[in-house]
């Protein structure tokens, strides 16, 4: 108990003795106390109501001297009013600058509530998307902002997950989408202009795809050419292994020049269709056969499940198979062991080709599916490999609504999992 509550105890103590001592004086001890209560009660109700009044007027002149229970309330209450009047102010001046800062901000910012509808957003969000804060709060993001992707992203509430949409403001203009967590219950949705990105990344595919086009029919006259020269007999001995040289590299410039108009069509093309129902199983087997009977290919085995297909493109997936074994055949001694499997997954199905190569070290994985990257160039380039494969596997899963994940360990080989949906697994008839 405090100083001041230990005087009102002491005070209203001795109150009610002094009451009881002079009601005993005149023979009523009972009345001494209750008059002495009622004066207490009394004084009670007096302060109590002057400190309601001092609350409401915020003026505590009445409480201003001495050291009682009530200056101490009054005191308490003042201190903890001015303490919560500078917390508010400092919010409100935060306040102001998160919105001045949001406001500068280039990207838009919607903030969502659980439901997904809006609760604020900034002056480029309302640049970006035309919204109305005013008007729109209150409504679901995807019936103002309406596209198929942006769906797919709130449904997912992935704080991972990106997707780019068709500016509903601007034509020929594009949006970068991010949905992440923000306060209590509530979610943000970021989103960026991206024009200028997919503008560069499509005139460099049709650049890609133009300059393979045009160097398709030189090289092809370049390698007939070659060939004629190679088998022919009248050619000198010392220009034989200039020309086998010449004739090897215009045959990797072939494959190169292949490769590079295939990612540009797989970059270019949309969602793959499902009209197909791809035997997985068969495709395997066949790439297996393929490799079986070259002198430094390793030991493959199958294992596939041959009672689920694959909706997608068969060449496509075929695609896939080949550039991963080819890597995998390539990275994988001939006393190894190559495994290829096909089979069902909690959400779908998994084609997985592993091996027990050199094995790829952990900082490269996260690029293995860029173009032209290479862990060891000059063994690659010797090998036949020019670090487009795993790009067109990356394209033509994403066209398949799958994806690639990779795993490695150096010295104790690699593994590529495809993971398809379960949309996009049937079972073969």
């Amino acid at each position: 108990m405090s100083e001041s509550g230990r005087k009102v105890v002491i005070g209203i103590g001795l109150l009610l003795a002094t009451g009881a001592l002079i009601g005993w004086s005149y023979g009523h001890v009972e009345r001494g106390l209750l008059i002495a209560a009622l004066l207490i009660l009394v004084w009670m109700l007096r302060s109590l109501i002057i400190f309601e009044r001092s609350i409401h007027s915020g003026e505590f002149n009445a409480f201003q001297y001495g050291d009682g229970i009530w200056q101490q309330m009054a005191s308490r209450f003042r201190y903890e009013r001015d303490r919560g009047d500078r917390y508010k102010s400092q919010r409100l001046q935060l306040l102001k600058e998160i919105r001045r800062s949001t406001r500068a901000m280039p990207d838009g910012a919607i903030i969502l509530d659980e439901q997904l509808e809006i609760i604020t957003c900034n002056r480029a969000a309302k640049t970006l998307v035309g919204l109305k804060p005013k008007k729109d709060r209150g409504q679901r993001v995807d019936n103002i902002i309406r596209d198929p992707a942006l769906t797919e992203l709130l449904r997912a509430d992935d704080p991972t997950m990106t997707v780019d949409i068709e500016s509903p403001m601007q034509d020929s203009a594009w949006l970068n989408c991010r949905l992440v967590p923000y306060g209590a219950g509530q979610k943000l949705l970021i989103i960026r202009d991206v024009t200028e990105r997919i503008r560069l990344n499509k005139m460099r595919r049709d650049f890609v795809a133009n300059a393979s086009h045009e160097l398709r029919s030189p090289l092809t006259v370049i390698c007939g050419y070659l060939d004629s020269l190679a088998g022919d007999a009248a050619v000198p001995e010392d220009l034989r292994q200039p020309i086998l040289q010449m004739q090897a590299q215009a045959q990797r410039m072939s494959i190169i020049v292949a490769d590079l108009m295939q990612l540009s069509r797989v970059e270019s093309s949309g969602r793959a269709g499902d009209e197909e129902h791809v035997d997985v199983t068969a495709v395997l087997t066949a790439a297996a056969r393929a490799y079986a009977g070259l002198e430094s290919s390793p030991d493959i085995q199958v294992e596939g499940d041959a009672s689920i297909r694959i909706l997608g493109i068969t060449r496509e997936i075929e695609s896939v198979v080949a550039n991963l074994i080819s890597n995998a055949v390539r990275h994988t001694p001939k006393s190894g062991h190559l495994k290829l499997c096909w089979r069902k997954a909690e959400n779908g199905a998994e084609l997985i080709v592993s091996d027990d190569g050199e094995g790829i070290a952990e900082e490269h994985i996260p690029r293995l599916t860029e173009r032209f990257f290479r862990v060891d160039r000059g063994r690659s380039r010797e090998g036949g490999g020019i670090g487009l494969g795993l790009a067109i596997v990356k394209h033509i899963l994403q066209r398949h609504d799958a994806r690639l994940e990779i795993s490695s360990t150096p010295g104790q080989g690699s593994e590529f999992r495809c993971c398809f949906p379960a949309a996009r697994i049937s079972a073969a008839t």
